[in-house]
């Protein structure tokens, strides 16, 4: 019996971040100013995942990588793969194809949430067990937004047996007055969501069979990188188009196609940065994880 290979992150770090302004996976939301990216590769490297690998823009790309250079111990296996024109996020994830290999499971994280360690626990023990499954973890709507400002989550349609039947994306999602309740005015219904509804936040836990998916996705989609880097490099006006994993993911369950989607709930909270006024209610509400114990006060534990 061979022994089990320790999973690799990727970790989506490419994005504009438009609403918040700036680079959201340097934001200082860590109590001693650790930035997003930093408590997101802590907790996986401390939850077992063995290689990290950033996916970065060339734009925004040098600023993470020369953090990445100073800040993190010079133990963590980290690499950088590089998605030159924003075309979603399972363009961005089959970027980091070549470093992640095509034999071994891996997980895919935003890189501008912090999951926790707990949600990571989950999923590196999915991963390593081999159940022959992909995975999602899924949070509970209520611990996964921790402001006012409107989000977008996919809410998540679990069967009897645990899986992944179908999720929804909810566009500008809010929380209710005076309860753990949400509205969602992207005009489909319902209109009202629970706090407790089962919802993705992009944290999810892949088999090596999920590239042909990826790449049959990209190819239906007609969307080429070269072509469209050409076309920009010509001066025209390229329209915005992406390739979503939720919607891959979603469309391969529904048609049938592919290994099922182990649903890995946890009640613990998700915060994560989409708007600059986030930033100060999440550096309060990782001050208190870490002086309620939820979070080590210092980051990458025995690591040097």
């Amino acid at each position: 019996m061979t022994a089990s290979v320790a999973p690799v992150l990727v970790v989506l770090a490419a994005g504009a971040a438009r609403r918040y302004g700036g680079c959201k996976p340097l934001a200082p939301v860590g109590p001693s100013g650790e930035a997003v990216i930093d408590l997101v590769a802590s907790d996986a490297v401390a939850s077992g995942f063995g290689a990290i690998v950033l996916v970065i823009h060339p734009e925004t790309g040098p600023a993470i990588r020369y953090h990445v250079e100073r800040c993190w111990p010079s133990s963590v296996n980290v690499s950088f793969a590089e998605q030159r024109v924003p075309l979603g996020t399972t363009h961005a994830t089959l970027a980091a194809r070549s470093l992640v290999g095509t034999e071994h499971p891996f997980a895919v994280a935003n890189a501008d949430d912090v999951y926790g360690r707990e949600a990571f626990d989950l999923l590196s023990h999915q991963l390593t067990a081999n159940h022959g499954e992909h995975a999602l973890v899924g949070f509970e709507l209520a611990n996964s937004v921790v402001t006012d400002d409107p989000v977008t989550r996919g809410i998540c349609e679990v069967d009897a047996s645990g899986h992944l039947v179908a999720m929804t994306e909810r566009r500008q999602v809010s929380r209710l007055a005076g309860g753990r309740d949400f509205s969602s005015l992207d005009g489909r219904q319902p209109d009202k969501l629970p706090g407790d509804a089962t919802v993705s936040v992009n944290l999810w836990g892949f088999r090596p069979e999920i590239w042909e998916v990826f790449d049959a996705a990209m190819d239906a989609s007609g969307l080429d990188e070269q072509v469209i880097l050409d076309q920009i490099a010509g001066g025209v006006e390229v329209p915005k188009a992406e390739v979503l994993l939720p919607e891959v993911v979603g469309a391969a369950i529904e048609s049938g196609a592919g290994l099922p989607v182990r649903v890995l709930r946890t009640d613990t909270r998700c915060v994560g940065v989409t708007h600059a006024d986030d930033l100060p209610v999440v550096q309060g509400e990782l001050a208190r994880q870490v002086a309620w114990g939820i979070r080590p006060s210092r980051l990458w534990g025995n690591l040097s």
